[in-house]
């Protein structure tokens, strides 16, 4: 299973995937949970894709 993120998953706006993000660890205080984490990653490197898609607007 690749790490990459799917062609679809990347066309999403890096704002919608930031909503996913704060949604998920709404509480940084609070660490999460492996399955949480797993997540938390995936979609940290869809935003980074969606950044450089919009040319590396944040």
């Amino acid at each position: 299973m690749s790490s990459n993120p799917s062609p679809r998953a990347a066309a999403r706006p890096a704002a919608a995937v930031n909503e996913d993000i704060r949604a998920l660890w709404h509480d940084p205080r609070v660490d999460l949970a492996d399955a949480q984490r797993a997540v938390y990653e995936r979609l940290l490197t869809e935003w980074a894709a969606a950044v450089r898609a919009d040319g590396g607007a944040a």
